[in-house]
């Protein structure tokens, strides 16, 4: 709910209240920004919750770097890895498969990347992929299509919140739905 006029909004989850700071990322729309980001209670009571929604998978992605504390608590829980598609190719990185992505809170193109190491775990495995919030859905798209040409056959497409039209699409499990403004 918005409150304060309109310049947070009031989010109740997991037995938990935030107050996000309303912004806006165009002339047009406004969101709610929420950044899980050092907040460790928050994606400690979350991710039980997620988990519950979620299908069996047998390895779990998300794209670096906000999903990270998201995707490391439900891999403890689970008892196993996770793989962080990373916004850069390192030096590192042998073979690495790459995808474009647009996302909303992102000004321009950018790309994700698995190491060779990454996709070995991936190949012939059930994923799940994990972040924050899916808005527009770019973002977790541009993640199911880098495991498709690793290999992998995509299960889940999870987030604590859908954020506007989101909240509509079949394939996504949320916690919660998050307004435009």
């Amino acid at each position: 709910m918005p409150d304060h006029k309109e310049k947070t909004y009031t989010l109740e989850i997991a037995g938990l209240t935030r107050h996000l700071p309303i912004i806006p990322v165009n002339d047009e729309t406004k969101i709610a920004s929420f950044v899980i980001l050092g907040d460790t209670e928050l994606v400690c009571r979350v991710a039980p919750e997620l988990i519950k929604k979620m299908p069996h998978f047998d390895v779990l992605v998300t794209a670096e770097a906000k999903g990270i504390p998201l995707a490391f608590e439900i891999s403890r829980l689970l008892g196993m890895n996770y793989i962080v598609a990373r916004k850069s190719i390192k030096s590192y990185m042998e073979n690495p498969v790459i995808e474009e992505v647009n996302s909303i809170t992102t000004q321009k193109t950018q790309i994700l990347s698995l190491n060779g190491d990454d996709i070995k775990q991936i190949k012939n495995r059930r994923v799940a992929i994990v972040d924050d919030v899916i808005s527009t859905g770019e973002s977790v798209q541009a993640v199911a299509r880098l495991i498709e040409k690793a290999g992998g056959n995509v299960v889940a497409k999870a987030a604590i919140l859908a954020e506007g039209d989101a909240a509509l699409n079949p394939d996504i499990i949320y916690l919660k739905k998050l307004p435009v403004f």
